[in-house]
């Protein structure tokens, strides 16, 4: 059987060494990085089998991380490390297509559990795929966003959600709710400056 690779992205060192130490023990091969930006330079250039992600980053926060991982190898499951203040965000990453995710601090146990739970998963379910198929229900999220307060208020706040009176994949979802202009914009063509506002909003903030 072939040694599974993970790849563990936080910006505590104590917690990826935590993760290095349990996951080799249990025969995996294990690179950390401490840098947002390098790991998800490595999660989309790598051969992973698993990545770990904190949700809430200096750099770059864990649903983007989950959004360009997906994009680049739909098959490899992403699994979110948060805390207690992050759950919810953990909670919402779920719902747009993370394997699982588990709080700080874990014991080896709960890791080596939620590890193996996650890869089942992945190779017991087709990959979605990342396109955009719904144009017109993703241009009218858009529409909605640049007029209605209330709903921008609700997109912020209750992420996934929010969407869950639309049709979206969840490849859709993350391109909202991430603020990827370029994505939507490659897919359903130029996008006006009203169906912008939302996302260039969503792109200043970090809420996650």
């Amino acid at each position: 059987m072939a040694t599974k690779r993970a790849l563990a992205i936080d910006d505590e060192q104590i917690v990826l060494d935590s993760v290095r130490k349990i996951l080799s023990a249990e025969g995996y091969t294990v690179d950390l990085a401490v840098s947002s930006r390098e790991g998800l330079d490595k999660a989309v250039a790598g051969q992973y089998d698993i990545v770990l992600t904190d949700i809430r980053m200096p750099e770059i926060g864990g649903m983007r991380i989950l959004r360009d991982v997906k994009r680049a190898r739909p098959s490899v499951p992403v699994l979110i490390i948060t805390g207690y203040a992050t759950v919810q965000g953990a909670v919402q990453a779920m719902k747009l297509g993370a394997a699982d995710y588990i709080e700080k601090p874990f014991t080896p146990e709960d890791l080596v559990a939620a590890v193996r739970k996650a890869l089942q998963k992945a190779a017991s379910e087709e990959p979605e795929e990342q396109k955009l198929v719904h144009r017109d229900e993703v241009l009218s999220v858009l529409e909605k966003a640049a007029s209605d307060g209330d709903f921008v208020s609700r997109l912020f706040y209750e992420g996934a959600d929010a969407l869950q009176d639309f049709t979206l994949n969840r490849a859709e979802k993350l391109a909202i709710l991430t603020g990827d202009i370029h994505w939507i914009e490659s897919q359903a063509g130029p996008l006006t400056a009203a169906q912008k506002r939302w996302l260039e909003q969503r792109l200043s903030a970090e809420i996650w």
